[in-house]
């Protein structure tokens, strides 16, 4: 601790002023993590944000560890009592000591393993390494293992100190989502390294934890920008976060489509598994569940989307055509700007009681009519998107099937109407490259089977004209057919 930078208060502009970087050995002169050409950027976004609020203490003394943005910084500098900052690159050093003097912070420009106790505090009350531990060091240092990385962190904790610290999950959900293109072709920062050496996290959430120890959060979408982070993976409300915040980071053409992977992944209990990314807590006590706290909607229901599909999976139209009037019901009964976004995918539903999902939904214009097959046509969209599986026996177009939908509500969508909400017939093709194969592979089965059964009937019929009975039947109806012929001629 130092007394003499607390004695005017968390973040104080009176504070004494401090050096403005300090070079400890290993530095990187050329680079920058806060600015990469062709890396990864610093850290930042909500979730680490509400995590140093639940965390920090104004006596708090504080360690930072390896790239975060100058916007979290100066969040976290404002908080307490003082702040030592360790990045690598030299001019991210001079970046943080531009932008955040006046606060209590001090910089630390070098690699982690000349980060001595001659430098910064002897101990801290909080070591915050949110980025993970391999950018903490540079080319400078060939080998350093990602367990003597976060020992070097700890050993600066003090006794009752508190270690938040992140780790990049190897096969997360974004391996099944988007490959990673870069992989062949090295950058600028893939120096060499002794392979035995290497500071990356190891493999799988169980190896991490049982090293780093604390509360577990998953991250999604990715540790770059972290929305949302978990310690429960439980429920379908926690997996449609997560599983929004990864459509959105994901929404060029992929692998698999991103949100429905990731709402597989929380069904089946790999949520925290499959996660980008983990944030380790260690020393802190009750802390909320998700962060921001409110990321996640409190109470029971699901998603009507989610309740939809499943009806769609199983060609279940009777749960369809109880589902569909219910909630057009609804929609109409509520004003225009709580229907505008209250669209499937937007839509907790229990029982008979709805309820929107998140306030921030896509708005869907419209009044009435035009309002109800916008939201049904939004629906159609989505789930052909995801591939799913379409049970009825129609053009297979999105105004087909959103006409189909808004009849088990008594809504006929016209021609006009459905300019007005969609405006056009183009076809909808899923997302995901999966997605397109599995439906081809669907679509072709189904036309197997179709041609099945037609050449069954077909052999049937023929069999049925072969008999003798039909032949008799033939023979006696056929004078009769010329007597009425001739009849209706008169």
């Amino acid at each position: 601790m130092t007394p003499d930078r607390s004695s005017e208060g968390p973040g104080s502009a009176d504070s004494e002023p401090l050096a403005r970087s300090v070079m400890i050995a290993g530095e990187m002169l050329n680079w920058s993590d806060l600015h990469p050409e062709d890396g990864r950027p610093a850290i930042d976004g909500p979730a680490p944000a509400a995590l140093l609020d639940a965390v920090l203490t104004p006596a708090d003394s504080v360690l930072v560890a390896g790239p975060h943005s100058i916007e979290l910084l100066a969040h976290l500098a404002g908080q307490v009592t003082s702040v030592d900052v360790l990045v690598r690159s030299a001019p991210d050093a001079e970046e943080i000591a531009d932008q955040l003097e006046g606060h209590p912070v001090r910089v630390f420009c070098g690699s982690l393993d000349r980060f001595g106790s001659e430098h910064g505090e002897s101990s801290y009350d909080v070591v915050v390494a949110l980025d993970g531990l391999p950018r903490l060091v540079g080319p400078d240092t060939p080998v350093l293992t990602w367990t003597d990385a976060l020992a070097v962190l700890k050993a600066r904790l003090a006794p009752e100190g508190r270690l938040l610290v992140a780790a990049e999950n190897s096969f997360g959900v974004e391996r099944l989502i988007q490959p990673d293109v870069t992989a062949t072709v090295p950058r600028d920062e893939a120096w060499p390294r002794d392979i035995a050496g290497s500071v990356e996290a190891p493999a799988g959430l169980k190896a991490v934890h049982a090293i780093v120890g604390g509360t577990v959060y998953a991250v999604y979408p990715s540790l770059i920008e972290p929305a949302v982070a978990l310690a429960d993976t439980a429920g379908p409300l926690a997996g449609a976060v997560a599983a929004r915040a990864v459509a959105e980071r994901y929404a060029s053409p992929t692998l698999m489509d991103p949100y429905r992977v990731v709402q597989d992944a929380f069904a089946a209990g790999l949520g925290a598994e499959l996660a980008p990314g983990w944030y380790f807590v260690v020393g802190a006590a009750e802390l909320p569940s998700v962060f921001p706290a409110d990321a996640v909607p409190a109470g029971p229901g699901v998603l009507l989307e989610e309740s939809l599909l499943a009806a769609l999976k199983i060609d279940d139209q009777a749960a369809l055509r109880r589902t569909v009037p219910g909630y057009v019901s609804w929609l109409l009964e509520q004003d225009a700007k709580v229907a505008a976004v209250a669209s499937a995918d937007n839509l907790l539903v229990d029982g008979t009681s709805y309820k929107v999902f998140a306030g921030g939904g896509v708005v869907v214009g419209g009044t009435g009519e035009a309002l109800v097959v916008g939201q049904l046509a939004r629906f159609v969209r989505r789930s052909l998107e995801a591939g799913s599986r379409e049970p009825w026996a129609v053009g297979g177009s999105a105004r087909d099937l959103t006409a189909l939908l808004a009849s088990m509500a008594g809504i006929t969508v016209t021609e006009e109407l459905w300019a007005s909400v969609a405006g056009g017939n183009e076809p909808i093709q899923p997302v995901g490259y999966a997605e397109q194969v599995a439906t081809i592979a669907r679509l072709s089965q189904e036309l197997a089977d179709a041609n099945t059964q037609a050449s069954w009937f077909e052999s049937q019929l023929d069999g049925i004209r072969r008999s003798r009975p039909y032949r008799i039947g033939q023979a006696v109806l056929n004078p009769a057919r010329v007597v009425v012929k001739r009849v209706r001629r008169r």
